[in-house]
């Protein structure tokens, strides 16, 4: 299986990109793994609704370009479905099954995701109702899917 986690924006932070890091390297015995930056656009604190809408609708052309036609599309969304660890886990092995070689799991930048990301989705998962950085967001989304090979695999795994 091909994963490619498609986000917004760099991680400036250290501590974040060890955690990337060693979560990249952890799921390499399970799957292909690729992260792809798009650049994020400056947004005033004062922006307008329709201002907002324009910087969503580039950086969400910018992810756009980075999906392929047969790739199953699951956007990070609040407003997606919240499974646990297992579920998500028996999703991704479900896919597999099915055939699905290649899973894109898009993050959107501060502001979130375009109506034209979300309408490619074939499916939008939540993590939980509370806001993330998008910078922490891809640690822990790592961590779950890494989390949902262990399960897979009948392998242990912290809980």
């Amino acid at each position: 299986m091909k994963i490619t986690i498609l986000c917004v924006g760099k991680v400036k932070e250290k501590f974040y990109r060890d955690a990337i890091s060693e979560f990249e390297k952890r799921l390499g015995r399970y799957a292909k793994l690729e992260i792809v930056e798009v650049a994020d656009e400056k947004t005033d604190e004062a922006a307008t609704e329709t201002e907002i809408a324009i910087i969503k609708g580039k950086e969400g052309e910018r992810l756009l370009k980075n999906i392929k036609d047969d790739g199953y599309v699951i956007c990070l969304a609040i407003d997606g479905k919240m499974l646990d660890s297992v579920s998500l886990s028996e999703k991704i092995g479900t896919l597999g099954i099915q055939g699905v070689s290649h899973i894109y799991f898009v993050i959107g930048g501060s502001l979130g995701l375009s109506d034209e990301v979300l309408s490619r989705a074939d499916y939008r998962l939540s993590f939980s109702k509370m806001t993330f950085p998008h910078q922490l967001m891809r640690v822990i989304l790592l961590e779950q899917i890494y989390r949902s090979y262990r399960i897979l695999n009948h392998e242990p795994y912290h809980k």
